[in-house]
């Protein structure tokens, strides 16, 4: 009982502190206009532009209520899967937060910002990565080690590989083409380290992982390894990489789509885990 009103008393707090830093948050002088619908003017006649504006406001609202149902569904899993629940509503409450800026600067100035991407990535991709041991458990973790690191050293030595050099290629700070790579090898460590559907990881012993939760494991694996397909995509059309016709409207499309789908789905399966866990726990008492 004292713990099912720690976690709502938690999930209050923190859903009054995004929505006082939302409430508090001023746009920037000199905004667009806007025009007769409401709507940002430069929309007009747009359509890419229009579902560019419409996924930045969708993205924000969702992550925020896939971070209000993680934090209410905390208290509804045994307390070894509870760290799980908090690290899905950490990274879809983060992703929340900077999804409300990527909106309001978007809607202001019609210019789609790396900088907030990037300040997102750069938090919430490490902590996709601990989200995979703390459902599969310790004992399935392996002590596997590569230049010195375990899994959690590899995956996240990986995100921030690849999240740092792909804001690099996209700030123009080096060739996008050799961002590309270089982030790629990022991605593929974390691929070796978690595994992939069909094999164990580096870091992950297939055999020790609890039955109940190998469908979320692979699924999780499948969010990794297919998923995060879509990020490589969207930053081809970044104007600053130029690999293809530079777009900002279709980069922040896929990556909006690509942040929608992998954020929330990440923390859907792992709660379906989570559930499914603790139901066999309760029938095995």
């Amino acid at each position: 009982m004292l713990n099912e009103r720690f976690s709502k008393t938690t999930s209050l707090l923190l859903v009054a502190t995004f929505a006082l830093a939302f409430a508090g948050t001023v746009s920037a002088a000199d905004p667009l206009p806007i025009g007769t619908d409401g709507l940002p003017e430069f929309l007009e006649g747009d359509t890419l532009a229009t579902m560019t504006f419409f996924l930045f406001f969708i993205g924000y609202i969702s992550m925020g209520a896939a971070f209000v149902f993680f934090m209410s569904e905390r208290g509804n899993v045994a307390p070894q899967y509870r760290t799980t629940m908090t690290i899905s509503a950490l990274i879809v409450g983060i992703a929340a937060f900077h999804y409300y800026y990527m909106r309001g600067v978007y809607a202001d100035f019609g210019v789609v910002s790396i900088e907030y991407r990037y300040m997102d990535w750069i938090i919430t991709v490490p902590l996709m990565a601990l989200k995979f041991p703390s459902l599969i458990g310790k004992d399935a973790i392996t002590d596997t080690k590569v230049a010195g690191l375990g899994f959690t050293g590899i995956c996240f030595t990986g995100a921030l590989i690849m999240v740092g050099f792909g804001y690099a290629g996209e700030a123009g700070l080096m060739n996008g083409l050799a961002a590309l790579v270089i982030g790629g090898a990022g991605w593929a460590m974390i691929i070796v380290a978690t595994g992939t559907p069909w094999t164990s990881g580096l870091g992950v012993d297939n055999s020790k992982i609890a039955p109940e939760l190998m469908w979320s494991a692979n699924a999780l694996r499948w969010f990794i390894v297919v998923g995060w397909v879509i990020y490589p995509l969207g930053y081809l059309f970044s104007p600053e990489v130029n690999l293809l016709e530079g777009n900002q409207e279709a980069m922040a499309v896929a990556y909006n789509i690509a942040d929608i789908i992998n954020k929330i789905g990440f923390g859907v399966v792992a709660w379906m885990g989570a559930k499914k866990a603790t139901e066999a726990l309760a029938a095995s008492e």
